[in-house]
């Protein structure tokens, strides 16, 4: 039977694709290295782990969104899933180093990109569980395909400068906002009527507006 380990040694940006994605690199060892692995079909769920972190000054406020008030952390903060990654492994003799790619969004309806703004600085924890297919030949070279045990696991803590500076790499000095479609059109209305050129432009002319209003 093979035995797999994993970990998670660095991560970097990947600079070069269509959408905001993380290279983790991820360490695999061969506890049997009598048992020649030819590939791995691996599956990863990345969990961010939120009690694993201390929180100060303004980040009880930015995340009570998710949390509710500071005062009931201990009942609402939980593990929640952040990412879903997939790799194929190429062949394990004793270890084996590969990039595990992981998508990221910066839509602020999902509970990740609100925690990771959230946050002012230091580092998010993770918790990565695998899972997948090993092909490898037995001791009598027989073609063998067996499951990654559930078991396999490992944790890292991902460094909140890593993914603001694929945030401002893909999206420099922006953010994300996504809208019902009906209050898309009456923004667009107000701002064509307003004769404003950018949807920025309308949002920031409400808002003083409004702040006029108030005072």
């Amino acid at each position: 039977m093979v035995d797999l380990d994993f970990r998670i040694d660095d991560v970097k940006v990947e600079k070069y694709s269509a959408a905001p994605l993380l290279l983790f690199a991820l360490h695999v060892v061969n506890k049997t290295p009598d048992l020649p692995v030819l590939n791995v079909m691996l599956n990863c769920q990345i969990r961010i782990e939120p009690v694993r972190r201390r929180y100060d000054g303004d980040e009880h406020d930015r995340l009570s969104d998710l949390f509710g008030h500071p005062s009931r952390w201990g009942e609402t903060m939980r593990s929640f899933l952040w990412t879903h990654a997939s790799v194929s492994v190429p062949a394990v003799n004793a270890e084996r180093m590969i990039d595990l790619p992981a998508p990221c969004s910066y839509d602020f309806n999902i509970a990740a990109t609100k925690y990771f703004h959230g946050l002012e600085q230091g580092d998010v924890p993770l918790h990565f569980l695998f899972s997948g297919s090993i092909f490898y030949r037995d001791s009598e070279g027989r073609l063998q395909i067996e499951q990654v045990a559930w078991s396999k696991e490992c944790a890292y803590r991902l460094p909140l400068s890593v993914w603001r500076a694929m945030m401002e790499h893909y999206y420099p000095q922006s953010m994300w906002l996504c809208l019902h479609r009906d209050a898309f059109d009456d923004l667009d209305r107000y701002r064509r009527r307003q004769g404003l050129p950018t949807f920025e432009r309308a949002l920031r002319a409400l808002l003083e507006a409004n702040a006029a209003e108030a005072t």
